[in-house]
């Protein structure tokens, strides 16, 4: 431990810290813009700044270790001054739309500005023309609204190993953009959001579709359907003042209600879906000379990464489509022949954590009527601003339950959202399949949940040995599939979810500042949601849900059938990196 003092305050911290994590434990908040731990570590926006007694200038807090005897000063008029002065400079050529702007409200920039009375016309700066690329299906780039912190680019090289943004130009010229200033759509790039997610202003920001939701709620023709995704419960609250790890699940239903959709179901229906089809796929492989090891294919972003950049593994994923996929196709066959309607009468909406969801419903063979299964994905993000839209008063809805017979989900389905969760899902299934023991099947399978980089586990099965695997993060995935390739690692089934943490840290998701990030482990406590619901869920096993057992009965046969292989399986295809 080292002995320092912050504003005259005693303070013990762990050799190493920075003054940043120093002042954190005597309660002190230290302002941030371009640094995100583990992330973006570089003290480039130096709004950070703190005096350090004996240093000859002001010294950026997130990157200056302490030692024995630092005496530091946060808040002296120099420092507030040279703070106020760095905001202004940045205003000087940001474009300031913020009545309009979709982060008005959660724009990092805008609240320090606020903070520190920000005079946001103090200095004229050359500004440049607008140029909005949007030609991607999942985000909007408007670098007039850039602040060049780079957490964007950090994230998308360091945690998702993607790189296809970067800064272009050098100087007054400098741009966030991305090789050749080409288009997003013609990149590398997964689709995954995470840098939407870190984008402290609006520079980053989803493709927004709700009015593509509120004019398919206008027409009458139109029946429209919802699903929401296991993930979205436990953010969706934090955009109306709920603490981080609240539920919010029977208040999302009576506002997508309100919202003017005509059903209201569960994505966890079709996670519950997905088990059987996995777990049947996995048992078939492992008993018939399969492509081992199996990769789950539920991350959008994921399957992207390994068409783009490891299509040797193209065998190894699962054929079976996404629960958003998998619902799609399901109501626009199974529950459109019920409703006596024609599939192309049928909206079909996702919200989704994900903004790869945008990309996913555009895949090729994923229409199993002849249309295609989803017609519009939404974010967590885009459902909070619609509801506010909307008028409806959110913190005072009752709670209220899903729409059968699609609405009827169990624990091991809600855990999807959860890095593990899908692993643990079809282990349930699996296992209860290969022992035919119901009262001796594990329920939890705790070596294959938490947040780390990579989770393994083997278990004996009816005599069998299965060796498993669990990452997050593409970083983490180009790791494993690197041991597997060299001989390594061996397993038989592996889960991957494009975004770290799961899809509980999904790019949709709701945004927290760098404050919140920093020493919060969001997606920890966002989980704890999910496996409190499968705590308390009378159906703990996918196998057990009523309505996929009837949908089974009246409609696909079984597990793995030739009619389930035609509405709920897919195809991938190696892509160029490049066009």
């Amino acid at each position: 431990m080292v002995n320092i003092k912050i504003n005259g305050i005693a303070c013990s911290a762990p050799e190493g810290s920075t003054i940043l994590e120093a002042a954190r434990l005597v309660g002190i908040r230290i302002p941030t813009l371009c640094y995100l731990k583990d992330i973006n570590a570089i003290g480039a926006c130096r709004i950070c700044v703190v005096e350090v007694k004996g240093a000859r200038s002001l010294v950026a807090a997130c990157v200056y270790p302490i030692s024995e005897g630092m005496e530091i000063q946060t808040n002296t008029p120099k420092i507030v001054k040279s703070r106020r002065t760095t905001l202004e400079l940045i205003l000087s050529n940001h474009r300031k739309d913020c009545l309009s702007c979709v982060r008005s409200g959660s724009c990092e920039l805008q609240a320090l500005c606020n903070e520190y009375g920000v005079n946001e016309y103090a200095y004229e700066g050359e500004n440049p023309v607008i140029v909005v690329d949007d030609s991607s299906l999942h985000m909007v780039r408007d670098n007039s609204k850039c602040i060049l912190c780079r957490r964007c680019t950090a994230v998308c090289a360091k945690t998702q190993v993607i790189g296809v943004i970067g800064a272009n130009d050098r100087g007054f010229a400098t741009q966030i953009g991305s090789a050749f200033d080409m288009p997003l759509s013609e990149t590398a790039c997964v689709s995954c959001g995470q840098c939407t997610a870190v984008c402290p202003t609006g520079a980053l920001t989803e493709k927004d579709d709700t009015q593509k939701v509120l004019d398919a709620i206008a027409d009458p023709d139109k029946f429209v359907v919802v699903q929401a995704a296991p993930a979205v419960r436990a953010s969706l609250g934090e955009a109306f003042g709920y603490p981080i790890g609240t539920n919010v699940e029977g208040k999302m239903i009576a506002a997508l209600r309100r919202l003017g959709f005509d059903k209201v179901f569960d994505t966890n229906f079709s996670a519950d879906l997905t088990i059987m089809e996995e777990s049947a796929e996995f048992l078939d492989r492992m008993n018939n000379g399969g492509v081992l090891p199996m990769i789950t294919s539920c991350s959008p972003g994921w399957i992207r990464y390994c068409e783009n950049y490891f299509p040797e593994f193209i065998p190894n994923l699962s054929t079976c489509k996404s629960p958003q996929q998998m619902f799609g196709a399901i109501v626009k066959t199974y529950y459109a022949q019920k409703l006596g309607k024609k599939p192309e009468d049928i909206v079909s909406v996702s919200v989704m954590p994900c903004t790869a969801k945008k990309f996913e419903i555009n895949r090729e063979d994923e229409n199993a009527a002849g249309v295609p299964d989803l017609d519009i994905s939404i974010t967590t993000r885009e459902l909070a601003r619609l509801i506010k839209k909307s008028g409806i008063m959110f913190t005072d809805l009752p709670d209220e339950v899903c729409d059968s017979p699609l609405g009827t989900g169990s624990g091991a389905g809600v855990i999807f959202g959860a890095t593990g969760g899908v692993m643990e899902a079809a282990l349930r299934t699996a296992v209860w399949t290969l022992t035919g023991k119901p009262d001796s099947t594990p329920i939890e399978f705790t070596e294959v949940r938490g947040t780390e980089g990579l989770k393994e586990a083997t278990y004996n099965v009816a005599g069998t040995e299965v060796r498993v695997a669990v990452v997050s993060g593409l970083a983490q995935a180009k790791k494993l599939l690197k041991r597997i390739k060299s001989g390594e690692a061996n397993y038989q089934f592996i889960e991957i979810m494009g975004c770290p943490g799961g899809c509980v840290n999904g790019g949709g998701q709701i945004i927290q500042p760098a404050y919140v990030r920093n020493f919060m482990d969001i997606g920890k406590e966002r989980a704890k949601v999910l496996y409190g619901i499968d705590k308390a869920n009378a159906l703990r096993f996918s196998h057990e849900n009523p309505d996929v057992k009837a949908l089974y009965d009246e409609f696909l046969g079984e597990p793995n059938s030739h009619k389930a292989h035609e509405v709920l399986h897919t195809s991938y295809k190696a892509q160029k990196l490049y066009k």
